[in-house]
C-alpha cells in the first residue's frame, strides 16, 4: 500500500521544539501561541497540532527534550554516577535563561497535565538514581537510614533554589560541594 500525501519531514520536530523553546525564552508560558511557534518553525499549525493537540503538550515535548539531554548511565562507581547526574543537571539549568525555568516551573505547578507529565518523565530517572543511592548505601557512602528519595531532593533541590532564589551559581565547584556535604568525603 502506498501511504497518502507528502512524506513526513524527519525535521519538523526539533524544528517546532526550538520554535517552542525561543517562543517560551521571550514571551514565557501564558504568551506562546502555537500561530508563533508555527510560524517560525515554518511549518502549518496542523502539523504542530497533530502531534502536540495542545500548547500543555507542545511544552510537554520540550520538557522532555530537556530531560534527554541529561543523560543517566549508572556505573559501579555510585560517587561519580551521582557527580556526572547533578552535573549534567546543573549544566542544562545554567544554561537555560532563569525566567524559562520560572515559566517551566510554574506550568507544572499551574497546568495539571503538564505537572503529571513532568513527574512521569522523572520517575524513570528517579528510580535509577534511587538505586544508585541504595547502591551508595551498600557501599558505605551514605548511612542505611538514609531515604534515596530524600538525598535525591538534597543533591538536585539545591540547584533550583540557587537558581530561583539566590542567583547564585551553579557551577562545577558547587556541584562538588553539594555531592561533598551529601555523601561525605572521598575515601582513599
Amino acid at each position: 500500500m502506498v501511504p497518502r500525501g507528502r512524506p513526513r519531514d524527519a525535521g519538523v520536530e526539533g524544528r517546532v521544539l526550538d520554535a517552542a523553546m525561543a517562543e517560551m525564552r521571550a514571551r514565557g508560558y501564558d504568551a506562546i501561541s502555537v500561530d508563533r511557534v508555527a510560524e517560525r518553525a515554518g511549518v502549518a499549525k496542523t502539523t504542530i497540532y497533530r502531534r502536540w493537540p495542545s500548547k500543555a503538550e507542545l511544552v510537554m515535548a520540550m520538557i522532555a527534550r530537556l530531560r534527554g539531554g541529561v543523560p543517566f548511565d549508572p556505573s559501579d562507581d555510585p560517587r561519580h554516577d551521582l557527580t556526572e547526574l547533578v552535573t549534567g543537571i546543573a549544566a542544562t539549568l545554567e544554561a537555560l535563561p532563569t525566567t524559562l525555568v520560572a515559566d517551566l516551573t510554574a506550568a507544572a505547578a499551574r497546568e495539571p497535565r503538564v505537572g503529571e507529565s513532568v513527574r512521569a518523565l522523572w520517575a524513570e530517572r528517579h528510580a535509577a538514581v534511587t538505586a544508585v543511592i541504595a547502591q551508595a548505601q551498600t557501599d558505605g557512602l551514605l548511612p542505611g537510614h538514609a531515604d534515596p528519595r530524600v538525598v535525591v531532593d538534597q543533591l538536585v533541590g539545591p540547584l533550583y533554589y540557587r537558581l530561583l532564589i539566590t542567583g547564585e551559581p551553579i557551577d562545577p565547584a558547587y556541584v562538588r560541594a553539594l555531592v561533598h556535604s551529601t555523601l561525605g568525603p572521598e575515601q582513599s
